[in-house]
């Protein structure tokens, strides 16, 4: 009998923290990078790419209303340092869950005038970072991420 209870004892034990593992890795979404090690290798890029950035003194503004139907509205707006709409460029915008990565929505844009951007996204309420990207002829000329609240 002592022997019977305690094998049903430990069988409970490990089938709970079992289930329980199974859950935390099957559920965890917020891995930021996939490869450490790989994200090391290219910060000397990145950091370059930062520098050419700052050297063009753009400025982009990018506007999230919230529509009637539940979804966000997107309006992206870029000029140059003189202040003139930035042309030839293609936009991407993705919203990004910093929480659960398997939440991402990605925003078609379409430029309806040089260097203005809009599209919309269904996407619930609550913490996003927007993360816009410019490139030109497929090469990225600007990038940025910032934190947005939803209501």
């Amino acid at each position: 009998m002592v022997l019977v209870g305690l094998l049903a004892f430990f069988g409970v034990v490990v089938g709970a923290n079992g289930m329980l593992v199974h859950k935390a890795l099957s559920t965890f979404g917020g891995v930021e990078t996939d490869s450490s090690y790989r994200a090391g290798q290219l910060f000397e890029r990145d950091v370059a790419m930062a520098k050419a950035q700052d050297a063009q003194h753009w400025q982009v503004e990018a506007q999230v209303t919230p529509a009637a139907d539940g979804s966000a509205l997107l309006d992206i707006v870029a000029r140059d340092e003189a202040g003139l709409a930035v042309a030839g460029i293609a936009a991407t915008a993705t919203f990004e869950r910093p929480t659960d990565r398997r939440l991402d929505r990605s925003v078609a844009v379409s430029e309806d005038k040089p260097g203005h951007f809009r599209g919309s996204a269904a996407i619930s309420p609550g913490q996003w970072d927007l993360v816009i990207e410019l490139s030109r002829q497929g090469e990225r000329q600007f990038r940025s991420k910032n934190r947005i609240v939803l209501r």
